[in-house]
């Protein structure tokens, strides 16, 4: 009975430990990386990702990313999405199992700017 009790015991914290370290894969393990694909501020991306395939370009086109500049060049209060092709970014870090924030240099009306934005995990590829 005291066996039966103590492999119960065991298998729990091993089932927990397991899942503890699945949790921990999903966090990307670099500082440096890649992204191809769409990256923009939060609501906006997500907003993109449930849209439909078909209405995704559309979606795109209509929603293109807009930030306030400072006098300073820094940018901030970011809505809308863009389009990364090969874009070394920063990882900044983990919002949810899907998304990561970084930052990345974007195109905005008045020139290039590095800003914080949310890309998916799925689209970011760690620098060798």
């Amino acid at each position: 009975m005291k066996y039966l009790l103590a492999a119960k015991v065991a298998t729990a914290v091993a089932i927990t430990a397991s899942t503890a370290a699945m949790a921990d894969t999903s966090a990307l393990q670099c500082d440096i990386g890649y992204v191809s694909g769409v990256g923009g501020s939060v609501p906006s991306l997500r907003e993109y990702l449930a849209t439909p395939r078909l209405d995704q370009y559309r979606f795109l086109k209509d929603n293109d990313i807009h930030c306030q500049v400072s006098d300073e060049g820094r940018a901030s209060a970011c809505t809308g999405v863009t389009t990364l092709s090969h874009a070394k970014v920063s990882i900044y870090e983990n919002i949810d199992s899907n998304l990561v924030s970084v930052v990345a240099r974007v195109e905005l009306e008045h020139g290039t700017y590095p800003v914080i934005i949310a890309v998916p995990k799925k689209d970011v590829q760690c620098e060798q």
